[in-house]
């Protein structure tokens, strides 16, 4: 199967993690709708990717991995998939190769593909965090690729002044549907009375920060039982760590209900009245479900000392670096303790106040990221689409040269 000189595009996609699975979802979506159906797609994914009929060459949990500590015994497994990866693309010969997020994985792939002379487009899909740290990569990124697709307006400049092609595109989760959710379904589904409480707690998708997360939230749990009293617990999570997630939450409180599925975790949020979660894009998700949130996370000792050395922000949540101040509380290392998770989801709980300011930051991050314009998966497939014409054209798409 080759792609060029056949009139559909075809386009090799590649996430790393679930996140960038859920991009990739949307964006093959879009990609069909924006070439009327005419599309063939190859690469590397998850279950949202494999619902827009992609077979994934590898299984997403082989790459999903956070942090130095985490990766260092899986290198030689994932080194391997890059160098798979990168001979099947070599092979498939598709018109252009779009990398989401997960960048210890893609760029390996990108960096092997110009090494070996090959030309075809390549674009990213979601900016490393070079204003948080590590400027430096920005520069290494331009080497490699043609485009970059960015999800947050402040981000083009950093990469432009070194030579790489930048277009915003706006952020996903605004077309997620994380706002439609119905609560009285999922009531009506698992027998909740009207009138209990509901909580939502997402222990996160990759294998090491679910294990590490699950026996704090379960201890915050209890502990927040006493506080407020009984609740119902809702645990979104995705296929990769389901069998963890199931066995993990067998002896929390609340008779956690583990579910599956957008459509389901976003009838959760609409039911519950507060939510405890793993730093990550869930954030966004919650903020457009307008459900008050504490953000969670624990890494390696190692690399926690190691981000902590490099970090230019002190902040990771993406709602309090939009909005430039502290609205969610970030309980993040040595702060990330049950005692403190549950005071925080109590105050959440409780506090009209704080559910108020809560609200109005959500709806003002939910503003300047774009809702109610044009769909920011249109807008990258749009993009992509032109590249691949242009380069189609004989004009040329890389920007910088090695």
């Amino acid at each position: 199967m080759t792609g060029r000189g056949d009139s559909a595009p075809f386009i090799f996609v590649i996430a790393g993690e679930p996140s960038g699975d859920a991009l990739g979802g949307a964006l093959i979506a879009a990609l069909r709708e924006r070439s009327s159906g005419g599309l063939r797609i190859a690469g590397i994914g998850g279950e949202r990717m494999a619902e827009q009929g992609l077979t994934s060459l590898v299984p997403l949990s082989d790459l999903a991995v956070a942090g130095v500590a985490e990766v260092l015994p899986r290198a030689p497994l994932i080194l391997r998939r890059v160098r798979e990866t990168a001979r099947k693309v070599r092979e498939l010969r598709p018109d252009a190769v779009v990398t989401i997020d997960s960048s210890g994985f893609s760029w390996r792939i990108a960096h092997r593909l110009r090494q070996a002379g090959e030309r075809l487009p390549l674009i990213h899909y979601v900016a490393p965090m070079v204003w948080a740290w590590r400027a430096g990569r920005a520069r290494r990124m331009a080497r490699w690729y043609d485009h970059l697709l960015t999800l947050l307006p402040f981000e083009p400049p950093y990469f432009e002044r070194v030579g790489l092609a930048c277009t915003y595109v706006g952020h996903p989760v605004i077309e997620s549907g994380a706002d439609c959710g119905d609560g009285a379904r999922f009531r009506a589904t698992h027998g909740i009375a009207d009138q209990e409480l509901v909580l939502t707690v997402l222990p996160g998708s990759r294998n090491g920060e679910v294990r590490r997360l699950l026996p704090i939230f379960g201890a915050a749990l209890r502990q927040l039982q006493t506080i407020i009293g009984p609740f119902r617990a809702a645990v979104p999570t995705v296929e990769n760590v389901a069998a963890v997630v199931t066995a993990g939450v067998a002896d929390w409180p609340g008779r956690p209900i583990v579910l599956r599925g957008a459509a389901a975790k976003y009838d959760a949020f609409a039911a519950s009245r507060a939510a405890m979660a793993a730093s990550g894009t869930v954030a966004l998700e919650l903020a457009l479900a307008r459900l008050p949130m504490v953000i969670a996370y624990r890494l390696n000792p190692l690399t926690e000392a190691l981000l902590h050395r490099v970090l230019k922000v002190r902040q990771v949540n993406l709602i309090n670096l939009i909005l430039g101040r502290t609205l969610v509380p970030e309980l993040l290392g040595a702060d990330c303790t049950p005692q403190r998770l549950a005071a925080a989801a109590a105050e959440l709980v409780r506090d009209e106040r704080v559910r108020s300011a809560h609200h109005e930051g959500y709806d003002e991050v939910m503003r300047r990221l774009g809702s109610g314009n044009l769909s920011p998966s249109r807008n990258a497939a749009d993009r992509i689409l032109a590249i691949i014409a242009a380069r189609q054209r004989g004009e040329p798409v890389r920007q910088t040269e090695e």
